[in-house]
């Protein structure tokens, strides 16, 4: 991975870096009124997303018993949602962008909020299984596949039916982690 590569991951991943770890061990749910912070989003937000994201995966576990080619495309689409959740954060990845749209209307104002940036590192360890998963159903290995999706599907429906995200729950060890690899090595060479 080149510097300038390295550099991009962090501001992706870690857009604002702070001393303050007091949200890591308890949810930072905060009351809001209308208005969500910038940085923060509605905490159903995500949980409807992992809705959509298990019922996209349970059906690419389904597929991938008759077509593992088939399993392999919808589950690239998935990688895709995944890849723009982890770029552009939960409320501008299609399923936030259905759910702010079509949902938050509906059902009004947000009861709380949560930080952005563990959601946007969820969604790219979910499309890192989504991308092995994929790549075993292209290399006709659907067992690879299949496992892979489990792992993205383990991970979906232990947030949308318990509110339990694991990539949120590892987004500390790794904040932890990367600054400290950035600090020692500035400027690593090729």
């Amino acid at each position: 991975m080149s510097a300038s590569s390295g550099a991009l991951a962090n501001r992706i991943l870690f857009p604002r870096r702070s001393t303050d770890m007091s949200h890591t061990t308890t949810p930072n749910l905060q009351p809001v009124g209308t208005r969500i912070p910038s940085g923060q989003v509605d905490v159903r937000g995500p949980r409807f997303a992992a809705w959509i994201t298990t019922a996209v995966l349970v059906l690419t576990l389904i597929l991938s018993a008759f077509s593992p080619l088939a399993a392999g495309i919808l589950l690239a689409a998935q990688a895709v949602v995944f890849a723009l959740g982890a770029l552009r954060g939960p409320s501008g990845s299609p399923y936030g962008l259905l759910y702010k749209n079509l949902v938050l209307p509906r059902i009004g104002p947000a009861p709380a909020v949560e930080p952005v940036a563990p959601l946007r590192f969820a969604q790219l360890v979910g499309l890192i299984f989504a991308v092995l998963g994929v790549i075993g159903f292209a290399a006709s290995i659907p067992v690879a596949g299949a496992v892979f999706t489990g792992f993205a599907l383990f991970a979906a429906f232990l947030n949308a039916a318990f509110g339990v995200c694991l990539g949120c729950k590892l987004y500390p060890l790794v904040s932890r982690l990367v600054p400290k690899a950035a600090a020692t090595n500035p400027h690593p060479t090729a």
